[in-house]
């Protein structure tokens, strides 16, 4: 699928209102990419409206973003009627939308997926067109890509915003690949200062992040399989960053649960290491299925994965040893 044949169905259907949606709590990839491709859509189709929304808001360093470049973004639940065409932007699975992933199955409008995690089979199976390119680094490098197959050229503030989506994904450019370097390569020529860039994805930890992270060291529970070290905690929030930082620790695959009422949210990294050598996608082969086990779905990047579920604490635990332990062949 391409930019073209997106376009090609907007047309079709005479699309006059769009809905771009991200996930929860956007981080800089999603809002960036829906800020950049809403602008896009208004240039190839003339008088269109196209309007940003995301349940819960966005994080932190969207935040910034949000004032340093005026986007708006709407957080209450959108007209999901008067929408002509909905996206769905850096969002694998619906769940990722709350309360949002109900209209999402209920709506008879063209929905259309841009994303760069692996494919989820329930979005797939509810997407009119589905682009997803686990090769590209984020979702604002498909973005960037759209331009070029049409051959336009960014405007520095769109080149900015892709910078900033890319740069955030790729751990500032850790994870970048040569095709990722290329497009980085291209926005600096068109005139993206990167150390201006960058200073605005820097923020000083706070200090409730800071105690989840502890907190999360504190109640590890650790067990080996074969020679890899998996650990399993639980705090509040800031999952994601306190599975991060067990990695960081020493841990070759990280599990941190959240629950709130009889839902469970899950933040799962890995070290490149043991993707490396085990070949195991922690979002095709561990959350996926941890997901679909608990009543819910999970999915994400080879190193990085999440998962929202109904159930307890244990059964993530015990779950995810089955898996590991079967894809380790013990």
């Amino acid at each position: 699928m391409s930019i073209q044949e997106i376009v090609s169905l907007l047309n079709e259907v005479r699309a006059e209102n769009i809905l771009l949606l991200c996930h929860q709590n956007a981080d800089p990839d999603a809002l960036c990419s829906a800020s950049v491709f809403s602008k896009l859509l208004r240039r190839v189709i003339k008088g269109v409206n196209v309007k940003i929304a995301s349940p819960e808001g966005v994080n932190k360093l969207s935040k910034v973003l949000l004032s340093r470049f005026s986007i708006e973004v709407e957080v209450s639940k959108p007209d999901f009627e008067a929408a002509d065409a909905i996206f769905l932007l850096d969002t694998n699975t619906i769940q990722q939308l709350g309360e949002w992933s109900e209209e999402i199955k209920r709506t008879d409008k063209p929905i259309i997926v841009i994303d760069h995690h692996a494919s989820h089979p329930v979005t797939e199976s509810l997407a009119d067109i589905c682009i997803s390119k686990e090769d590209s680094s984020s979702t604002c490098e498909i973005i960037f890509n759209f331009f070029r197959c049409l051959d336009l050229q960014p405007s520095l503030e769109e080149a900015t915003l892709l910078f900033l989506g890319i740069a955030f994904d790729t751990k500032h450019f850790i994870l970048a690949n040569s095709e990722t370097f290329k497009a980085v390569g291209y926005l600096v020529e068109i005139g993206v200062n990167p150390r201006e860039a960058l200073q605005l994805l820097t923020l000083p930890m706070d200090v409730s992040e800071r105690i989840a992270r502890l907190k999360a060291g504190q109640r590890l529970t650790l067990t080996r399989i074969k020679d890899w070290i998996i650990v399993f905690s639980h705090v509040g929030s800031y999952q994601a960053s306190a599975a991060r930082a067990l990695i960081d620790l020493g841990a070759h695959v990280a599990i941190v649960s959240g629950k709130k009422g009889d839902q469970v949210q899950v933040s799962l990294r890995s070290s490149q290491e043991f993707y490396k050598k085990t070949g195991i996608h922690l979002g095709n082969d561990l959350a996926r299925p941890l997901g679909e086990y608990m009543n819910g779905m999970g999915g994400g990047h080879s190193t990085s994965a999440g998962m929202d579920g109904v159930g307890d604490l244990d059964t993530v635990v015990k779950y995810s040893i089955k898996i590991l332990k079967s894809k380790l062949k013990c």
